[in-house]
């Protein structure tokens, strides 16, 4: 199977990735640890779907498992969610040596690690996540949290899994609006510093959207060692592992003021790192030509590169000074500077920010495609 090693000293962990293997999670859990209860989080569609493979496999290999469902939709990413797991834990009497595993997209994925990280001041987990978003970006680097009504994942806290089993058969059971959304954090993963990964993208495109499962394997192989080399290098988001943010703080603020329901998270990213290159644009950062570039991927792969018309750009950036990512009363924003890098400012003008965002409100592609 290909793997990837994510290296954390103590913290390090493994990330397998391969086609129907959600199988063989029991044998690939037992060879991490020496749990006995295992609890499995799961999302109620994929638990629906994936559940009952990934318990007979836990049972077979001689776990105590049972799985526990919470309703789709980043609204359930919540206190009150948080608290009703927490419960689930103590209800099957799980220890510290016990294992929690996140079954499902980056919601889960969230919500699951930092309810693992807090139970017992902290158990194992595992990451099995069935988006691609997930896959290539959620599961991996150990960010856990949950939403606050003023912003997203504000509450939350660093705290790596004992493993990240990624099957990307699970990726056929999405939408292809969920498939596109998720697909922009590979992209972003080529902008900031892959261009090989840009260039094959740009080459495979129209077989990584049909879900073939060679060149998915390839890409989100790909997608997970480069920021598995980030979180190696900046585990707690210092500087390096800020660059990974591209896009996002625009695109949370466009979340957070349509209450998290009108937009993918991938969907809102993609505007945000059209906004981010036009800005960046603006500021003779970037090439027009590289800008265009990274804009014309974007639409080919289905996403939405504007803000919805009518937005008020002094509303969205409030929202950019709510985002975890502001310091000191400062916006820290990740700007492009060629198709494989990127840099990290936190003197642009706030006019000079309003203005970006003026140029990138309204036009044929700013509502997501269903």
């Amino acid at each position: 199977m290909p793997s990837i090693r994510v290296e954390l000293r103590e913290n390090s962990y493994p990330i397998i990735v391969d086609q129907k293997i959600l199988g063989e999670t029991g044998e690939l859990l037992r060879s991490q640890t020496k749990s006995e209860k295992v609890i499995v989080i799961a999302d109620a569609f994929v638990s629906r779907r994936y559940g009952g493979k990934v318990l007979e496999s836990l049972s077979n290999a001689g776990f105590d498992a049972r799985m526990t469902e919470v309703p789709s939709g980043e609204e359930h990413k919540s206190l009150e969610w948080f608290g009703r797991l927490q419960d689930q834990l103590v209800n099957h009497r799980m220890d510290r040596t016990s294992t929690l595993i996140a079954l499902g997209g980056g919601v889960i994925g969230d919500l699951a690690g930092f309810v693992a990280a807090t139970y017992m001041r902290g158990i194992s987990y595992v990451q099995i996540p069935t988006t691609l978003q997930a896959q290539v970006d959620a599961s991996v680097g150990g960010k856990t949290g949950i939403n606050h009504p003023d912003g997203k994942n504000l509450i939350g806290a660093f705290y790596q899994p004992k493993l990240v089993l990624i099957d990307v058969s699970t990726l056929k059971s999405l939408s292809p609006r969920d498939v596109r959304a998720g697909f922009i954090e590979v992209i972003k993963h080529g902008v900031i510093m892959d261009v090989p990964l840009f260039d094959q993208i740009e080459e495979n495109l129209d077989a990584i959207l049909n879900l073939d499962s060679n060149i998915l394997i390839s890409v989100i192989a790909r997608s997970c060692a480069d920021k598995a080399e980030v979180v190696a290098g900046d585990e707690k988001e210092s500087r390096l592992r800020m660059t990974l943010n591209y896009g996002h703080t625009f695109g949370h603020a466009l979340e957070s003021i349509t209450d998290y329901n009108a937009y993918r998270h991938g969907e809102a990213v993609a505007i945000g790192m059209t906004c981010a290159a036009q800005l960046a644009c603006n500021l003779g950062m970037l090439s027009l030509s590289d800008m265009e570039r990274q804009k014309r991927l974007i639409k080919r792969t289905g996403l939405p590169t504007s803000f919805p018309s009518g937005m008020q750009p002094d509303l969205l950036l409030d929202a950019m000074y709510l985002d975890k990512k502001a310091k000191g009363g400062k916006l820290n924003l990740v700007l492009p500077t060629r198709i494989g890098e990127v840099d990290i400012r936190d003197d642009i003008n706030d006019s000079d920010v309003l203005h970006a965002i003026s140029q990138c409100i309204g036009n044929e592609t700013s509502s997501p495609l269903p």
